[in-house]
């Protein structure tokens, strides 16, 4: 890899992945509008432990203070509403997990199509604006039982799809059951954790079981700039959506989507 393609999938991983635009639609799209060969698992892994450095770091005073209680909500010693949400992060990533491990092949191999994504940037994109018109409430992550987090859990399966967008389901089906944007969007980001361990993980295993080269250089320079360019996107897109809301997200996907239509239909 050359460092001009190092630069364009870390700044590409690192931006979309928490903003609901699908980040797996903007690198499956990188191929096709350029002659860069696949980036390779190893490069993958790098941009995954980029962005997951992002979030923990952004958020470590909530998840320092989650995993203490969750932990003293194991050992007995009570549980508030720090261990709830450790709780509930754990039970919204179930589904995602068993999905993936259902179909993850299946969709890999018949849905990474232009015309899949398409229809995923368009179609969860007006569920994403009518959620945001609708139905956005004031509830915070705390204030989350365990069937809305089952119901976000069951959303976040659909980002297996092309073109959904992970936090994008996540932010939609939060938004539906009454959540204020702030909170749907730093609930989706610490649902974000677990998945993208896992996605990683899966990686790693699937790169150590091949033996193929690393190139260090290269995935040192893609965390970098993935973890950096993913905690500024997080920190812009929380103040953003505060201020201006999911509509201009909307507007964009509705756009790509129609763009792909145009050019693959």
């Amino acid at each position: 890899m050359d460092w001009l393609q190092i630069v364009v999938l870390s700044l590409i991983q690192g931006i979309t992945e928490f903003l609901p635009v699908s980040s797996s639609a903007h690198l499956i799209l990188v191929p096709v509008f350029s002659d860069w060969s696949d980036q390779g698992l190893a490069f993958d892994v790098a941009l995954h432990l980029g962005s997951l450095g992002a979030v923990v770091i952004y958020f470590r005073d909530e998840i320092l203070r989650m995993l203490t209680s969750w932990c003293a909500s194991v050992a007995g010693r009570g549980t508030d509403q720090d261990a709830r949400l450790a709780w509930w992060v754990i039970l919204a990533t179930v589904p995602v997990g068993l999905a993936g491990l259902l179909f993850k092949d299946v969709i890999e191999q018949y849905a990474r199509s232009p015309m899949v994504l398409a229809f995923g940037l368009i179609f969860f994109g007006l569920l994403l604006g009518l959620a945001d018109w609708r139905f956005r409430g004031s509830r915070s992550e705390y204030q989350l039982r365990w069937s809305d987090a089952l119901w976000i859990g069951i959303g976040q399966a659909l980002a297996l799809i092309p073109g959904t967008s992970r936090s994008g389901i996540t932010i939609t089906v939060a938004l539906m059951l009454g959540m204020g944007r702030e909170a749907a969007a730093r609930f989706s980001f610490l649902l974000s954790i677990p998945v993208i361990v896992l996605a990683g993980g899966l990686e790693a295993c699937e790169l150590i079981q091949t033996g193929v080269d690393v190139h260090w250089g290269d995935m040192a320079l893609g965390t970098l700039l993935s973890g950096v360019s993913a905690y500024l996107c997080i920190h812009f897109f929380l103040s953003f959506i505060k201020r201006i809301g999911m509509q201009p997200f909307v507007v964009y996907r509705l756009l790509l989507g129609i763009a792909l239509i145009w050019l693959f239909g």
